[in-house]
C-alpha cells in the first residue's frame, strides 16, 4: 500500500492503496464517486472514461501510481447539478436508454468538443468511436453533439 493525493474534481483527495490499483477502482471503490462505471476491463468499450487533463481517458487500465499531479475530472465532477451543456444536451436529445455507458459517452463528448467545438459529423464519429453503446444510441448521441457544437 502507498499514500497517494489526488487531483479530483477540483479537491486534492488522499487514498492508501496498492500502486497498480486502476483509477477506476479507486474513484468507486475508495472514494465512493460511482458515475464512471466498469465495461470491459481492458480500455476498449469507454464506460470507465474520465477526463485527465482535460482529455478523455480510460480508466479500467491507469494505475494510481501513474496520475501523479494531473488532474482528473469525473461525470460527478462536470457539474454540480447535472446541467453542463453536454449533459443538458443529453436530456434534450433523449439519448440515454440503459444509461450504463452514458457516463463515458459525456465524458468523451466534453473532450472532442474541447478540443474541436465545431465537429462535422465524421469527427464526431471518430471522436467517439471508442465509446460503445450496446443499446445503439449512435443517432442521437450525434444530434446531441452537434446541439452542443458551435455549428
Amino acid at each position: 500500500m502507498a499514500k497517494f493525493i489526488l487531483q479530483i474534481n477540483g479537491s486534492s483527495r488522499e487514498v492508501d492503496v496498492d500502486p497498480d490499483t486502476p483509477i477506476l477502482w479507486v474513484l468507486r471503490d475508495h472514494l465512493q464517486l460511482v458515475g464512471t462505471k466498469y465495461g470491459c476491463g481492458i480500455a476498449q468499450c469507454g464506460s470507465c472514461t474520465v477526463l485527465l487533463n482535460g482529455i478523455a481517458t480510460r480508466t479500467c487500465q491507469l494505475q494510481v501510481s501513474m496520475v501523479g499531479n494531473n488532474e482528473i475530472v469525473t461525470i460527478e465532477g462536470l457539474s454540480e447539478n447535472g446541467d453542463h451543456p453536454v449533459q443538458k444536451a443529453w436530456e434534450e436529445e433523449d439519448v440515454p436508454q440503459c444509461g450504463y455507458c452514458q457516463a463515458g459517452q459525456i465524458m468523451s463528448a466534453v473532450s472532442l468538443l474541447k478540443s474541436n467545438p465545431n465537429p462535422s459529423d465524421e469527427e464526431i464519429e471518430m471522436g467517439m468511436s471508442g465509446n460503445i453503446c450496446r443499446c445503439g444510441t449512435y443517432i442521437r448521441i450525434k444530434k446531441a453533439i452537434k446541439r452542443v457544437s458551435n455549428s
